[in-house]
């Protein structure tokens, strides 16, 4: 299994307002499937062999981007973790906030939502209230 890295998206509530972001981003001229962090993972060759970064968004994991490359840059001193313009909706899976970035290990991971006849997931608010209730 793959690893995985799992981080808070601040600022974005909602997976639809990180697309409005990077939609915004994108239309300035800038990356919008880079994230900046100061540190390298150690386990950068792990998480290149199919691994994901997963997006907390209000206490829980909502979205998955699959990681393409990292790279550590000198000046100044920083990683970028360069992800796959896809956003994979996930089962809401509850997070603590935490500083920086965390390994996630493959069987530790939410499922992938999966999609409707029509080729869209579930609503994470919809789904957050089925695992409350124990029906999914």
């Amino acid at each position: 299994m793959p690893l995985n890295l799992v981080k808070l998206c601040v600022g974005c509530d909602t997976p639809d307002e990180l697309l409005a972001w990077r939609a915004q981003r994108r239309a300035e001229g800038g990356r919008v499937s880079v994230v900046h962090t100061r540190q390298t993972p150690k386990r950068a060759a792990e998480l290149l062999d199919g691994g994901s970064l997963y997006w907390v968004m209000k206490g829980a994991i909502l979205v998955r981007q699959r990681i393409t490359a990292i790279e550590t840059l000198e000046a100044p001193r920083r990683c970028e973790i360069m992800l796959e313009d896809v956003l994979v909706a996930v089962a809401p899976y509850p997070r603590r906030a935490f500083q920086g970035w965390r390994y996630l290990a493959g069987q530790d991971v939410p499922a992938d939502m999966p999609m409707g006849e029509g080729g869209e997931g579930m609503s994470p608010t919809l789904a957050k209230e089925l695992r409350e209730l124990g029906a999914w």
